[in-house]
Formats: structure tokens, sequence, C-alpha cells
């Protein structure tokens, strides 16, 4: 066995591993699949400061190498979480990570300062891909003044790791994750959905219920693994990448582009498995390649 260790900021995992909010429930409903303490962490879905019902249906369409999905952010609220949810997760032997959303950077961060008193959350990762409601709804992820004004009221009353997730949806990912790590931030994850649509022809109208909504799966690979190394040049906090992530393959190809850990997604989905074979992927691979540690090949790109 190679040691998979890796660190982010003063989170120790296990190994790279982890999964990305939205696509693992708050981990029991795995359970049955995988051993969750054989993660590096696990991603917990959308939080936000009052319950929220989402979109009306359809919200999920299959696409070409992947899916669109509008959910919009459907969960009972930050109370019922640490009221009901964290009771029942805070024992997992891995790292427990929520993922906080919100439409005002007050919001975010009262949301984040009701997760930072629960004992058993090392840290957090900041969606700013929601819209900004006091600015048209443009999503606070795509500008660096919007991505920075988040990160700076977060960081004001939120203690712990913080770790912002990007938007793709942007012309320079790298000056935004610089924006957000000079307000604060511990580490940046990306990439989030890209914005697509899908038609139905017969109907004559959009296949989701809002129109549009965020493409994920494999079809966003070599978009993501882009932006991961170019972030990775540009900032100095460490680097978590995710897009289309199917295979150990596609994993260890993030962290030779500069990524300190990875998460999965989409493929749970397909595979509830696909964690832990990612995993034990990575390790074989090291193995035969003489490799002691993962931190041998993160960021070892040579082009």
């Amino acid at each position: 066995m190679s040691d998979l260790s890796v660190r982010i900021h003063s989170l120790q995992l296990k190994n790279p591993v982890m999964t990305a909010s939205g696509t693992f429930g708050y981990g029991p409903e795995f359970a049955d699949f995988i051993p969750l303490d054989g993660l590096g962490g696990i991603i917990v879905k959308g939080t936000t400061l009052h319950p929220r019902e989402g979109n009306d249906y359809p919200r999920m369409v299959e696409t070409a190498s992947g899916m669109l999905n509008c959910v919009g952010l459907q969960n009972k609220g930050v109370d019922y979480f640490c009221e009901h949810i964290y009771p029942e997760i805070k024992d997992i032997d891995t790292n427990i990570i929520v993922n906080v959303s919100g439409s005002s950077p007050d919001d975010y961060a009262e949301c984040a300062a009701r997760v930072d008193a629960l004992e058993k959350v090392p840290a957090i990762e900041l969606n700013i891909s929601c819209p900004n409601v006091k600015q048209g709804g443009m999503a606070f992820g795509v500008t660096c003044e919007g991505a920075a004004s988040v990160v700076k009221a977060v960081r004001k009353r939120y203690h712990k790791t913080l770790i912002v997730k990007l938007s793709p949806n942007v012309t320079n990912i790298a000056e935004i994750a610089q924006a957000v790590e000079a307000e604060g931030a511990d580490s940046v994850s990306l990439i989030n959905t890209l914005m697509g649509m899908a038609i139905d022809i017969e109907k004559r109208r959009p296949k989701l219920s809002i129109g549009t909504g965020g493409l994920s799966g494999p079809a966003v690979k070599p978009v993501a693994l882009r932006m991961v190394w170019q972030v990775a040049k540009a900032v100095k906090i460490p680097v978590i990448g995710l897009g289309g992530i199917m295979t150990a393959t596609d994993a260890i190809e993030f962290l030779m582009a500069g990524a300190t850990a990875i998460e999965i997604g989409t493929a749970n989905f397909i595979d509830p498995a696909v964690t832990i074979k990612v995993r034990d992927g990575i390790d074989e691979w090291l193995d035969r390649h003489g490799c002691k540690s993962v931190q041998e090949i993160i960021g070892v790109l040579d082009y």
C-alpha cells in the first residue's frame, strides 16, 4: 500500500478521494455499498440558511456523456441539518464537509456560522455559483468582486477550513481563484457544473423545467482538467479537482495537473461503489510505478 494521505489546509485526508456535493446525499445513503470511512471526505448536499423546495420537475436530463440538472438546492435548511442530520453522520470516521449556499453574502455567512458550531464538521465548501438576488440573478462566482464578497463575509464568521467551489462559467477562472485566495479561502474546488440545455423537439420545449441546467459527467472532464491545471499554477492554496471523474485514470490526471484531492460526482449515480474503486485504482497505479506516496504525482505534469 502506498501512502495516500493528503492535506487540505488543516484538513487531513486518508486519501485524496471525496464525494461531490449533491451526488452522495449525506453519506449513509451509500453505506450499503461502500465503507464510508474508506473515503478521504464526504461533502454533503447543498445546505442553505432557510429551507428550499428546489425547482419544479423535470429537473434532470441525461445527455451525451453526462447529465443536466436544475434541482435548485432542495434542502430543509441549516437548522434542520444541525438538529437532525448532523447527529446521524457526526461519528462517521472521515471528514464530513458541508456545502454552503446562499443568496447574499450575509446568508452565506450566517449559514456558515451555524455550521462552525458543529464540532465534528471540520470544513465547509462554499458554492459561489448561486445567483446574487441583489444583482439581478448573476452568479456570485462569475466576477472577482462577487466571489470575493462572499468569501470575505464568511471568513469573518467561519474559523475552520474554508473551501470555495468555483464556477467554470467564466472567462478567466484563475483570476476568480486568486480573488478568493486573497480574501482568506484555504482551498478551491473546481469545477462546478457548466451551463447547458436540452430541447424536446416534439413538444418544442426545453427538457428541464427552468430551461437550462448544470452539465456534469464525462463530457465536462477536459474543461475541468484544463481549469484545474490553470488554477493550480495561479494560487498557493490547495486545489481540489472534479468534473467527469469516472475512473482512477481520470483521478490521476487531475492529480498530475495539480489537484491535491479530487471529488467524484455524477459517477456515483452509475456505480455507487465508484469512489472506493477509484481509491484502490490510484493505489494500484502508484504501486505499479514504484511510488511510495501519492504526493509524488501531485502537480508533476511535464509539458
